[in-house]
C-alpha cells in the first residue's frame, strides 16, 4: 500500500486552517496543523510533511520567516511550498517567490486551485512515475 502523502498546513486563522486541512483530508492527503510559525518549524522536524501550505501572516514566526528557514535545511530545501494568504500586492506576491515559495495563492482562494496546486508539486517530486496531478506554471516562469 502507498504512503498517504503528508501536508503541512500551517494558518493562525484557525476557521481557515480547519477548511484547508479538511479539504485536503477530503482528497486523500493526511494533514498536520499549526498555528503560528514556530509551531510548523516543529512539526516539520518531527513529522516531515511532503510538502507545506503556509499563512504569510502568522505569529512567532511568519510563512516568509518559515520559508527560508526551510530552503535553508538540506532535509528541506526540495519540500514545494506554497503560500496562502490574503497578501495580495504584486510586492507580496515578489517576497513570497524570493523566499523560496514554489507557488502563492491569494485569499479567498478555490479549494479546487489548491488542491490541483498539491496534486501537482507532488507529483513532481514524487517523479514522472506517480505523475497525474493538474499541469501548472512554475513560479521560475512567472518571474523571467
Amino acid at each position: 500500500m502507498d504512503r498517504q502523502p503528508v501536508v503541512l498546513v500551517a494558518d493562525d486563522d484557525e476557521d481557515v486552517l480547519e477548511l484547508v486541512a479538511f479539504r485536503l483530508r477530503r482528497a486523500g492527503y493526511r494533514t498536520i496543523t499549526a498555528r503560528d510559525g514556530r509551531e510548523a518549524m516543529e512539526l516539520v522536524r518531527n513529522e516531515h510533511p511532503d510538502l507545506s501550505v503556509l499563512d504569510i501572516a502568522m505569529p512567532e514566526m511568519d510563512g516568509l520567516e518559515v520559508t527560508r528557514a526551510l530552503r535553508g535545511s538540506d532535509q528541506t530545501r526540495e519540500m514545494p511550498i506554497i503560500l496562502l494568504t490574503a497578501r495580495s500586492q504584486e510586492r507580496d506576491v515578489m517576497a513570497g517567490i524570493e523566499a523560496g515559495a514554489n507557488a502563492y495563492i491569494k485569499k479567498p482562494f478555490s479549494h479546487r486551485e489548491l488542491r490541483a496546486r498539491v496534486e501537482s508539486m507532488l507529483a513532481e517530486t514524487a517523479g514522472p512515475a506517480t505523475a497525474g496531478g493538474a499541469s501548472e506554471i512554475s513560479t521560475r516562469d512567472l518571474t523571467r
